[in-house]
């Protein structure tokens, strides 16, 4: 008797019985772009062989002007084809099933050739687009139908058409972007007429026995968006056009409300999934924070689905499924959507990946085979670069001891989750304990090693992390730093200065702002401090925000002149200023800091130090910048060793667990 038997139960769609309710949702991972279709073969291929019940594609772009970006992966010729037969053809033989979706992405597409309903810019592009008349309405339904057509013949079973985002069809939906008087605007039939016209036609294209998923926007989370009524309205029509399945769509790009990141609620809005599924004949897939089998279950037990959608789950850990239906749910690395790999590195135009796992998207060159001669490896740190390094090691057979100081594993992680928002990583922590274990390591906590008892070992492998910057700020000995608030050795008064606006000082400013537990973990606080609404009530989901007020009086300040927090994050970097500008932390840059005293923090402006300011403050708090602990590596090279040296020892900086576990893990791969 499985743990999961709802999760793991198949799902009769008619033509094709799929074997269990997960769906691998949809991610642009950069990979078709490269050319090196073996690579995107064995991404996918590599999911297949973990018992994911069905695969959807990053977006295809059905002609040029609906690519995200120019130059987007499409089908638009013969070879296209045959590349992507490598793909179905290598995922089937894995015994596994795989979805194309066809993403137009109207005045999303970055380029000056893009379409739309109206031509209305998108706030988070600079290309209008052009509205586009009859001729050209016809001309994307044709392209978007010949694109289904060719992702049957490249062997796909089925295709996902992408409705929801506020990518172009979603356009079309909603008065926001939709201005037409013609018969594709005005009333609510005519705005739903595109999509449903797309959904009938591909389904007369692709015939009875082909997979098609309409993804629709059930939550727009933008002004003058969809009500629920015209939701349900458009779902139904969707299923009469054809739809084999309908996959829930959160949240357009554009909105000023996170939808994905680590601290939404897990399954924050699997609730309009619920509400949704009583009123159509046809499976309704859920998505959107469920990165547990355990939350899965519990879902689909419930009745709020009738599948289960998961994307970045299957970056951090393609053998989800299959470790969930063996008894191995502890061993699932998680995701803990922080978007630092996967996201932030599609929009930065580089080849998607995982924190959590950064053989993501390089299956084919980082690989994790049995060594040639097992050694006997030291890792001194547990932080993540140290514990990356020692599993990754103990995987391929080599005998890996793991030394910390500390009495328990994760280093900076320990740290990273106490902050609201966070909670993710206790996840984090608790995987790379059940690995340690798991593979062998040993564990030697309490323990500070020296180059005597390192001595036997014949690699040795220095993770000891950082140290914070000394500021030599005069007074900087009575401020505290921000190991010191984390931990909780000092509790902040009730007005702080920090001095430092990278990652962590937005983290120690989000830490000291909240009072109780975080709103990530009570989903009707959340919806409440992001207005976050019922669109049966207000169309497009919108209310008010409503935040609570903040625990402190928090100013955060830096020495560059230049917006705060602009480093953080692509994709998060925007809600961590938006938290913090609603819990009314004041943000300076362009500071000297000039002293810190009883009174708080003395600073002063520009080159010139002009216009010297106190803030008051009862507690100022150090978050400026780290340093290499480099001591212990330092001590073995002086003594003829070699060590290797990764992570913060390696290069201080923010807190990048990204790097670091890419760093151990690469490192492991070539021992």
């Amino acid at each position: 008797m499985t743990d999961f038997p709802h999760l793991l139960s198949p799902l009769d769609l008619g033509h094709v019985t799929l074997k269990n309710r997960v769906l691998m949702g949809s991610m642009h991972t950069g990979l078709e772009e490269t050319g090196d279709w073996n690579r995107v073969a064995e991404f996918y291929a590599t999911r297949a062989r973990g018992g994911v019940g069905l695969m959807v594609t990053g977006g295809m772009a059905p002609n040029r002007e609906g690519g995200v970006f120019p130059g987007a992966a499409g089908l638009f010729s013969a070879q296209d084809i045959a590349n992507h037969r490598m793909v179905t053809d290598r995922v089937h033989e894995a015994g596994g099933r795989i979805a194309m979706q066809i993403l137009h992405a109207g005045r999303y597409a970055y380029g000056p050739e893009c379409v739309s309903a109206s031509d209305i810019k998108s706030p988070i592009s600079p290309f209008a687009p052009r509205a586009l008349d009859e001729a050209g309405i016809e001309k994307q339904i044709a392209d978007i139908v010949t694109a289904a057509a060719r992702a049957r013949e490249a062997g796909y079973d089925g295709v996902e058409v992408m409705g929801s985002e506020g990518y172009f069809l979603n356009q079309f939906l909603v008065r926001h972007t939709n201005k037409r008087t013609d018969r594709w605007g005005g009333d609510y039939v005519n705005r739903m007429r595109l999509p449903v016209e797309v959904v009938r036609r591909v389904r007369e294209a692709t015939g009875s026995n082909f997979i098609i998923i309409y993804r629709i926007s059930l939550i727009d989370l933008v002004p003058d968006g969809s009500t629920w009524d015209e939701v349900v309205t458009l779902a139904r029509a969707i299923e009469a056009a054809g739809a084999s399945l309908l996959n829930t769509g959160i949240g357009w790009h554009e909105a000023r409300v996170p939808t994905i990141a680590t601290s939404v609620p897990r399954a924050a809005f699997t609730w309009l999934t619920a509400r949704l599924r009583p009123e159509v004949g046809i499976p309704v897939i859920t998505s959107n924070r469920i990165n547990t089998p355990e939350l899965g279950e519990e879902i689909l037990a419930g009745g709020q689905a009738d599948m289960i959608s998961m994307a970045r789950p299957f970056l951090a850990d393609p053998d989800f499924v299959a470790k969930a239906a063996s008894g191995r749910a502890a061993e699932i690395a998680p995701c803990i959507a922080c978007n630092q790999a996967c996201l932030d590195h599609t929009f930065a135009g580089k080849i998607s990946s995982c924190l959590v796992n950064p053989r993501a998207g390089h299956e084919t060159e980082l690989t994790l085979s049995p060594a040639a001669q097992p050694k006997t490896i030291a890792v001194v740190g547990a932080g993540p670069a140290g514990m990356s390094a020692a599993i990754a090691a103990a995987q391929r057979g080599h005998s890996v001891t793991l030394f910390d100081s500390a009495d328990q594993i994760g280093g900076q992680l320990t740290l990273a989750r106490t902050i609201p928002g966070k909670e993710e990583f206790h996840g984090l922590t608790d995987w790379f304990a059940t690995m340690i274990a798991q593979t062998g390591v040993t564990l030697a906590l309490n323990t500070k090693a020296t180059p005597d008892i390192l001595a036997p070992f014949a690699e040795i492998i220095i993770a000891t992390g950082v140290l914070p910057r000394d500021t030599a700020i005069p007074g900087a000995e009575t401020a505290a730093s921000y190991i010191d608030i984390l931990n909780g050795t000092v509790i902040a008064g009730a007005r702080v200065a920090i001095i430092g606006a990278g990652g962590i000082g937005f983290d120690v400013a989000e830490f000291l702002t909240q009072k109780g537990e975080s709103p990530t973990l009570h989903p009707d606080e959340w919806r409440r401090e992001w207005g976050v609404g019922d669109p049966a009530l207000n169309p497009g989901g919108l209310t008010a925000p409503e935040p609570e007020a903040p625990a402190r009086t928090v100013t955060l300040l830096q020495r560059k002149p230049e917006k705060l927090g602009r480093k953080l994050g692509k994709t998060t970097g925007w809600i961590h200023r938006a938290q913090l500008a609603a819990k009314d932390v004041t943000m300076v840059g362009g500071v000297n800091y000039e002293r810190i005293d009883a009174q708080g923090l003395h600073v002063s402006f520009g080159p010139a130090r002009d216009n010297p300011t106190l803030i008051e403050a009862d507690t100022v708090v150090l978050c400026a910048g780290q340093l290499s602990n480099r001591t212990l590596a330092d001590q073995l090279i002086a003594a003829g060793r070699q060590p290797h040296i990764i992570g913060g020892a390696d290069v201080a900086g923010e807190l990048d667990a990204k790097r670091a576990i890419d760093q151990g893990t690469r490192l492991a791969a070539a021992l």
